[in-house]
């Protein structure tokens, strides 16, 4: 089986790919996870990027909120930490 976790702030934009892989996922053979990457964000807002240093347009990934939910998705129970 092969399994896999999104982490995004866009859930809804994931819902189509798992209607494709619909087929495999009834034959047993794929498990597909989305995680809201939100709920690891900070402040009042929940913020998951910031300005990028030195800095230019656009927005990055904050690490410390990808660290965190990557974290939570990848081992919950046996409190190995990856970040």
């Amino acid at each position: 089986m092969w399994r896999a976790t999104v982490l995004t702030c866009f859930l809804k934009c994931f819902r189509p790919l798992g209607l494709s892989l619909a087929a495999t996922r009834w034959r047993g053979r794929l498990e597909l996870e989305t995680r809201q990457l939100r709920e690891h964000g900070l402040g009042r807002h929940r913020a998951v990027d910031d300005t990028p240093a030195g800095g230019g347009p656009g927005m990055v990934m904050r690490a410390d909120v990808l660290c965190a939910a990557i974290d939570a998705a990848a081992a919950p129970d046996d409190g190995r930490r990856f970040c």
